[in-house]
């Protein structure tokens, strides 16, 4: 595979960077787009590596990594992004394509898919954490709104304890959950003082909009899109996990279980290791199925 090309795209309210990694020869199978959010491109270098013999398309969503927002709105929300999604992929030679989608990636694919089917032949949406569809959703709503609120009120630090604490609760939100004690940000290496910024892309920018939105199930099941739902086989319980199977059930699919956790595919990125390898084989079989 040669080394990626960054190239750059303006479009309403952002300017965005994507990547491409073109194979060493012709692929015969269609691009590979792999997506995250509120990560960027730069948590795909493991995953693109194991797909050598297609074109892999990267990149950063709005307002993270490269990609520079233009507009004053506090808030990015689903829609938007995947009418990014939509630009990058019709700028990098257009559809179909194939996309794996992680997290909050997940969620705006599933936008993507209903808005756009003609431009997506598989979609792999990796445990979208979309907690309007959990049996516990007035609590687990109630938790994200709160989680905000703090992040309003304390700042950073206070906010991402009990983000982290959430991405790995196992079970049902408890309705007392953002203010029962929990651990100080330093014990994750979170800064204790506020600063009084309150432009975090995941807590400001997108925490409220992703996990509070409502896919349009009626257009995801008339689209000609292969739509596959993959839930980690280490991460049963946690949150993005059952939003995960509440997409799958309401779409009448089984889930296709990935390695490793919500983060399975990351082989170092950001200090994290999953599963990389039997990750990308698993991807692999299921765009293969298509």
């Amino acid at each position: 595979m040669t080394e990626p090309v960054t190239h750059t795209l303006e479009v309403p309210g952002a300017v965005l960077r994507y990547d491409v990694r073109e194979p060493a020869t012709p692929a015969t199978a269609p691009p590979l787009l792999l997506i995250g959010s509120p990560m960027d491109a730069s948590g795909f270098v493991t995953l693109a590596g194991h797909f050598t013999d297609r074109t892999v398309i990267t990149y950063d969503p709005r307002g993270t990594g490269r990609s520079v927002r233009t507009d004053p709105a506090p808030e990015s929300t689903p829609e938007q992004h995947a009418d990014d999604v939509r630009r990058v992929i019709e700028a990098a030679g257009g559809g179909p394509v194939d996309l794996f989608a992680s997290s909050g990636g997940a969620v705006n694919a599933l936008a993507l898919v209903a808005a756009h089917p003609g431009l997506i032949r598989v979609l792999a949406a990796h445990e979208p954490p979309t907690t309007r569809l959990l049996d516990d959703h007035e609590t687990a709503v109630a938790a994200v709104n709160g989680i905000r609120e703090l992040y309003q009120k304390s700042g950073l630090g206070p906010a991402m304890v009990k983000f982290i604490e959430i991405v790995s609760l196992k079970g049902p939100v408890p309705a007392d959950f953002v203010s029962r004690p929990g651990p100080a940000p330093a014990a994750f290496g979170l800064p204790a003082d506020d600063d009084g910024s309150r432009d975090d892309v995941l807590l400001g920018q997108n925490l409220v909009t992703c996990c509070l939105y409502e896919p349009d199930f009626d257009a995801l099941r008339a689209a000609s899109t292969r739509i596959v739902i993959g839930v980690g086989a280490e991460s049963t319980d946690e949150l993005a996990h059952r939003g995960g199977l509440a997409v799958a059930g309401r779409l009448g699919l089984e889930p296709t279980v990935f390695p490793g956790n919500h983060a399975g595919f990351l082989g170092g990125e950001f200090g994290q290791h999953g599963d990389p390898g039997p990750f990308a084989a698993t991807l692999r079989e299921t765009l293969d199925r298509a």
